[in-house]
């Protein structure tokens, strides 16, 4: 059954290389698998990622990919310094405080990649 089954995130992009250098170098996810020109696979945790060429990249309105991350605040300072920039949403009953969304019971923060995907970190969940 599916629920038995490990999933795999599968992300659209149009550059490739900027792809690698985001997702490789500015967030420090490991590439795996063979080198492609279609596809780079990318660990994260125990989930692979799959980022792939596609002429739709960026194209969705919501959030693609989110990480349950011990200390969302420790998580934007280290991703700042690297360069991401962050979203500020107007989400009430969310509370923005600087790049991160504070609720009652968890805080999140959303940055995009090079092609308009819609990333997110989540704490405290």
């Amino acid at each position: 059954m599916l629920s038995d089954t490990d999933a795999t995130a599968t992300l659209a992009v149009k550059d490739l290389a900027a792809a690698r250098k985001f997702y490789g170098e500015i967030l420090g996810l490991k590439a795996i698998g063979p080198p492609n020109d279609e596809v780079i696979m990318f660990k994260t945790g125990n989930t692979t990622i799959n980022v792939y060429r596609s002429k739709f990249a960026g194209t969705s309105k919501a959030t693609v990919l989110t990480w349950a991350v011990e200390d969302v605040e420790a998580e934007v300072r280290e991703l700042k310094a690297r360069g991401v920039v962050f979203e500020h949403y107007d989400l009430p009953p969310l509370e923005s405080k600087g790049d991160i969304h504070v609720g009652d019971s968890f805080k999140t923060a959303w940055f995009k990649d090079p092609d308009g995907n819609i990333l997110n970190l989540i704490s405290g969940a």
